[in-house]
């Protein structure tokens, strides 16, 4: 009962934490982008601010530079050329990056020179521009991707303007927000960023007060669970207690019932369940019959199978388990077929013969402890009368699937099954990178043969070519009559070469063979052969068309030769 409990409190446990653990997810993904969109918001404020200031301390170099053009002094300077006037004046120049504004100062329709004054672009300008950012955010400078004032000086930055993302900058991870270049001939941009670490500590603070708000949930959720468990374990004991008496024998144990949920319910169920069992006793007899009936309708749709392996086996266990023998035994004309059950343990014994017409399969042996009675031996008849039949049925399919697939004349595969065997075959060698071969193959003369000697005579050199040809082939090959008197030889996993080795074999083996007419008279018949081999032929319509122009090729070289399909222009194997 312990381990029930255990279980329910597990199952339900899992169903609490599916969703409180999407539910934790999406708060903490929840909390990390908002943390992350309140930074971006701060930078882009502040950002806004710094480039207003920037703005005005620019306006403010070009007045400054305005005003020292138009100073007496200064005009007075240039006039003379006074250097060190100039210098004084015009303060010193700054080394690093800056903004200048300039002006040109004209007297009397002449240029005296240009004024000009710096905005320095360095850490004490960012410092002043970067009011509107919160305390741990800073200004960077950047021209032409790379940062020239503030963290990471030096350092590439190539993040998109306006849009904040994720950078790296003096190796710290920040989150950085970009302007657009401030001036498009300075280049300047500005750039506010703010530690990522920052963002990092706001969301774990969101995490773990989440984790201990879920924490606090499955705590409660498991108490709860527990008590549930341990009232229906209670329940389900007296459940159980009833059933085991129920299954000793004691039909008329009964169940208390208090209540009306769902275990009130079972229990009521579990008293009409008792009730119920002594009347379900007495229809078994019934049950039986309906047993035997179904068990004579299964042997009436087995009649139409054709495999007769299989249906000997279902059919000795069927014919076991519907008479209750110890077991059976199909006994063919050569052997056992099928067995069920201890056919040897028995001591009496029942035999029905498996006949149809002039068809033996043997017989169907049972045996049992005690005599058979007249319902058992009339379902192991029926069964044997319709195994009889489907075995009938499976012998006539295998005749005509042979008669569908093989050359009645020569016992070889006819053209339909080569054509199969060879989109087969190349089929097989295209995927595992091998070759295969086609050997087309055409008697010789063989009109000459028919119109001297007979059609009968004709016949008799078909088959022994055919002989021949299933002397020469390998398991694996396949020999058929393609049609008339011309053959044809799929040879798996050989190539072109080793093809035309096997045809000269052939060649030889029939050209030296002497055919025995019905008359007996003895005759001599060559053969002419042409080779073609995938993957030189692309496809089995390639590779036939190959094949048949080598075997004309043979033809037309004086017969009784072997043509390979690719030099079937120049060479021959003789």
């Amino acid at each position: 009962m312990g381990s029930f409990k255990v279980k329910l409190v597990g199952w339900f446990a899992l169903l609490a934490l599916l969703p409180l653990g999407f539910a934790f997810y999406g708060y903490d993904t929840l909390a990390r982008r908002s943390e992350t969109r309140r930074v971006d918001a701060t930078l882009e404020a502040g950002l806004r601010a710094a480039v207003a200031g920037y703005g005005a301390r620019v306006d403010a170099t070009a007045r400054r530079a305005r005003r020292l053009a138009a100073s007496p002094a200064m005009q007075d300077a240039m006039r003379k050329e006074d250097l060190l006037a100039l210098r004084r004046l015009i303060g010193p120049q700054p080394i690093g990056p800056s903004v200048a504004r300039s002006v040109t100062v004209v007297d009397g329709g002449r240029i005296l020179g240009i004024v000009t004054q710096w905005l320095p672009i360095d850490r004490g300008l960012l410092d002043r521009l970067q009011a509107g950012l919160g305390p741990q955010d800073e200004l960077i400078a950047i021209r032409n991707h790379r940062v020239v004032a503030g963290t990471g000086v030096g350092e590439v930055l190539t993040t998109k303007p306006g849009r904040p993302s994720r950078v790296k900058l003096g190796g710290h991870s920040y989150r950085v927000l970009l302007t657009a270049p401030l001036a498009a001939k300075t280049g300047y941009q500005l750039a506010a960023i703010a530690p990522q670490s920052t963002i990092d500590t706001a969301t774990r603070a969101s995490e773990r007060r989440i984790g201990v708000a879920l924490a606090l949930s499955l705590i409660l959720f498991f108490a709860a669970t527990y008590l549930l468990g341990r009232s229906i374990v209670r329940t389900l004991g007296s459940l159980a207690g009833a059933a085991n008496a129920l299954a000793s024998g004691s039909l008329k144990e009964r169940v208390d019932v208090h209540g009306n949920d769902e275990f009130a319910q079972v229990g009521r169920a579990f008293n009409h369940m008792a009730a119920e069992l002594e009347a379900r006793l007495e229809e078994l007899e019934e049950e039986r019959l309906r047993v035997r009936r179904a068990v004579t309708r299964f042997g009436e749709a087995l009649a139409a199978t054709h495999d007769p392996a299989q249906l000997v086996r279902v059919v000795v266990e069927s014919a076991v388990e519907a008479t209750g023998a110890v077991g059976g035994v199909v006994l063919g004309p050569h052997g056992e077929l099928a067995r069920a059950g201890d056919p040897d343990g028995g001591h009496e014994r029942i035999a029905f013969p498996l006949r149809v017409g002039d068809a033996d399969f043997g017989q169907l042996v049972l045996c049992a402890e005690r005599p058979f009675d007249a319902g058992q031996a009339e379902t192991a008849q029926s069964l044997a009368r319709q195994v009889v039949v489907a075995l009938e049925n499976a012998r006539l399919h295998r005749i005509v699937e042979r008669q569908a697939l093989v050359d009645s004349l020569t016992g070889l595969a006819n053209r339909r099954s080569l054509e199969e065997t060879l989109r087969a075959e190349i089929a097989r060698a295209a995927r595992f990178g091998n070759a295969a071969c086609l050997v087309l193959a055409d008697l010789d003369d063989f009109k000459l043969v028919n119109d001297k000697h007979g059609h009968a005579a004709g016949d008799e050199v078909l088959k022994a070519f055919a002989v021949t040809l299933r002397e020469a082939v390998r398991e694996s090959d396949t020999a058929g009559r393609w049609g008339g008197e011309e053959f044809a030889l799929i040879l798996s996993g050989t190539d072109a070469e080793g093809g035309a080795r096997f045809a000269e074999r052939a060649r030889a083996s029939f050209r030296d063979r002497r055919v025995q007419l019905p008359g007996g008279e003895e005759v001599q018949v060559t053969a002419s052969f042409g080779v073609a081999s995938f993957p030189d032929a692309a496809d089995a319509r390639s590779l036939l068309d190959a094949a048949d122009e080598a075997l004309y090729e043979a033809k037309r070289r004086g017969k009784n030769q072997v043509v390979r399909a690719r030099e079937s222009a120049s060479k021959e194997i003789v």
